[in-house]
């Protein structure tokens, strides 16, 4: 019940009733019970129960279906936090006007963050987690860019787009698209066997954009955007969002001419992008206000938007549209995206939940969100893509929820109200005692339920297989650290295990020598995927450097490091020490992996980021190099993998394939010769 009525706490304190149902439930976790029609059902998502949470001074409240779910022994059960009853999803039209859809673009805008490449795999868990979240629409990506993209998108439109809850939630399924048939056909083909599939397609049109990148005029855009939506809609969608690049910068009446026109062809969602976030709230604001009032058919369409944050504006102009009638907006965890990244979801979603009753002219705005799995999504995202949130980020940042004022810690022991205005629980991070809330010291003795119990009370729901790799890393740990380890070394160990989903190699054996005189050398033993251990000695400019030659050497890799940087988890000569490196394939190299872009239709190589942890800091750099080439070794196989599938290789590439994956060198071998 703890978590209970800290929730009903911070509503009562508030006044915000967002999320708040008529009667309190129980949320379960239990996944895939059939399959009914192609369509998986998720439940029970409901159960109703009588009991209500208390507020400080005892009396029995009604808030945001914040209860604990029973313990049973699968251990699947834990607190969760109703999302408020959404209306029916209608493409174009949102029976309840007050509610605001959710767009999230993680797996799409946000991945375009550079080094932010994530897995299919990463794609897929961090897809069902939007599912819990509860968002509308998922933008899964950009099917053309590449082979790995298109599969990406359709196992999310496969899998997570046909998981319907009890409720009747399912997520739209969303893929992006340039306006040329091309595109929209690859992303019909990604997204059509979702139960809600909606194409994005998209063109400029604002006037630097049409003269210096489209080298097109206006009646042309137009053109092209009319043909592209009703080509989307003749391939059986029927539900299309329209963007237009830059509207922004764009001039107001060419804006209604090109979205009347799209309107006309069959789009159902307006998006109106702040694609460089030059705008200031109230010039946002006003753009969305004069669209509604002067595009032709405007009262048929949900208009969206899709902020940038150049300026840190993104979530103030996002609520700005809000305000003006926007109706689905458009955001990403943790705000990551393209340059200053997008507007971020957590912002959003809570400022909407805290002040959306009462500051919105009188439209009481809600979302259907379920804000207590904020931040294992957002610790999710952190890990895959290894791009951390600066610690002073609103809602999710490691120091929103920290108190080190003397005045501030006086005021937060006599009432907690007094410096925060939403507590950690409300998002799903148990604050509770140090050490678990128990007196539990996690040391070389600690068991898997002990770990287990503390990664969850800070936001990690992990599955038995990564539980068990943290755990395995855990005990390693513990062995040389004295003390115990602290909540920052948990985190940096699941960030280490993070990289490890496709785990093609492994470091088994590392040693070095090295020093103010001599050359630094280091001996590296690997087990590849083949199951047989091999090892090299080499030579570098320094200790990591000879371990990263070594590596590779044993798994006959060509790749440049574009970035190395390592930090300490904390204080103390056994501090444990986070690596993170940033990879990009040689051009022309054995595993050269590219992406087209989608804004630009740019072709970039793509670049692969991974994550080490160890108290030995040349160790925590061979792991977090050896993480970041799985990655690639996993999308460059099962790139080949398609090819073959598809006969574009003539048959041969089976062949090709065994050196790249198993490496390219004896069993051993010494600085360059067979020892």
């Amino acid at each position: 019940m703890k978590l209970s009525i800290a929730v009903a706490a911070l509503f009562a304190a508030s006044g915000a009733e967002a999320f708040a149902p008529s009667s309190r439930h129980v949320v379960s976790t239990s996944i895939d019970k059939a399959t009914k029609g192609g369509v998986r059902r998720r439940g029970p998502m409901y159960m109703s129960t009588t009991e209500a949470p208390a507020t400080a001074n005892g009396e029995s409240v009604t808030t945001n279906g914040a209860s604990s779910a029973s313990e049973g022994s699968d251990g699947n059960s834990s607190p969760y936090l109703q999302r408020r009853p959404r209306p029916e999803y209608i493409p174009g039209r949102i029976p309840d006007s007050n509610y605001v859809r959710i767009f999230d673009t993680t797996l799409r805008d946000g991945e375009q963050s550079p080094g932010a490449t994530l897995t299919s795999s990463e794609k897929l868990e961090i897809a069902r987690n939007l599912a819990k979240l509860g968002v509308d629409v998922i933008e899964a990506g950009f099917p053309i860019a590449s082979p790995d993209d298109f599969n990406a998108v359709k196992q999310i439109a496969d899998t997570v787009g046909n998981e319907v809850y009890d409720d009747g939630y399912v997520p739209v399924i969303c893929g992006l698209s340039r306006a040329n048939e091309k595109d929209i056909t690859v992303a019909w083909d990604a997204i059509k066997n979702a139960v809600r599939p909606r194409i994005h397609t998209f063109i400029a049109t604002s006037k630097i954009h049409m003269d210096n990148k489209l080298k097109k005029t206006p009646d042309e855009v137009v053109d092209i955007a009319v043909n592209a939506v009703r080509f989307a809609k003749s391939l059986g969608c029927d539900d299309i969002e329209f963007s237009p690049e830059d509207a922004g910068r764009s001039d107001p009446d060419f804006l209604y001419r090109v979205l009347g026109a799209a309107i006309e062809a069959g789009a159902t969602t307006l998006n109106i992008p702040d694609t460089t976030g030059w705008n200031m709230p109230w010039e946002f604001g006003d753009v969305i206000k004069k669209l509604r009032d002067n595009v032709p058919g405007a009262e048929n369409v949900i208009f969206s938007t899709h902020c940038h944050n150049d300026l840190g504006l993104a979530t103030a102009n996002s609520l700005a549209g809000a305000l003006n009638g926007a109706r689905q907006l458009e955001c990403t965890i943790n705000g990551i995206g393209e340059r200053a990244g997008n507007a971020s979801l957590e912002e959003i979603v809570m400022s909407l939940a805290l002040k959306g009753r009462e500051k919105f002219d009188n439209n009481a705005l809600y979302t259907g969100i379920n804000p207590v799995h904020i931040t294992s999504t957002s610790k999710m995202v952190a890990e895959y893509t290894g791009m951390k949130c600066q610690p002073h980020k609103a809602i999710v940042g490691a120091n929103a929820f920290q108190h080190e004022s003397g005045i501030h810690q006086d005021g937060m022991i006599k009432n907690k109200s007094t410096y925060e205005i939403m507590t950690p629980e409300s998002i799903g991070l148990m604050r509770g005692e140090s050490q678990s809330g128990a007196g539990i010291v996690l040391g070389k003795h600690s068991g898997r339920n002990a770990v287990s119990t503390r990664l969850r009370e800070l936001g990690y729901d992990l599955d038995a297989d990564k539980l068990n790799a943290v755990f395995t890393r855990f005990k390693e740990v513990a062995e040389k650290k004295k003390g115990g380890l602290e909540d920052e070394d948990l985190e940096a160990l699941v960030l280490d295990q993070a990289g490890n989903i496709n785990d093609l190699w492994d470091v088994t054996g590392l040693q070095v020598a090295t020093g103010m005189s001599g050359i630094p050398t280091a001996t590296v033993t690997m087990m590849g995927p083949d199951g047989v251990q091999r090892y090299v000695a080499s030579t570098g400019t320094g200790p990591v450097d000879a371990v990263y030659k070594a590596i590779d050497q044993i798994m006959g890799v060509s790749v440049e490091l574009e970035d190395y940087s390592m930090q300490s988890v904390n204080e103390g000569i056994e501090a444990l020490a986070t690596t993170r490196v940033v990879i990009i394939p040689k051009v022309g190299g054995p595993n050269d992996s590219q992406s087209t872009h989608a804004q630009s239709g740019i072709t970039n190589d793509r670049k692969f980021t991974g994550l080490g942890s160890d108290t030995d800091i040349v160790v925590a750099s061979a792991r977090a190099y050896v993480s970041a080439l799985n990655k690639l070794l996993t999308f460059t196989l099962r790139r080949k993998q398609q090819q073959t599938e598809e006969g574009e290789d003539g048959g041969d590439d089976g062949d090709a394939l065994e050196p790249q994956l198993v490496g390219r060198t004896p069993v051993g071998v010494c600085d360059g010769e067979i020892c």
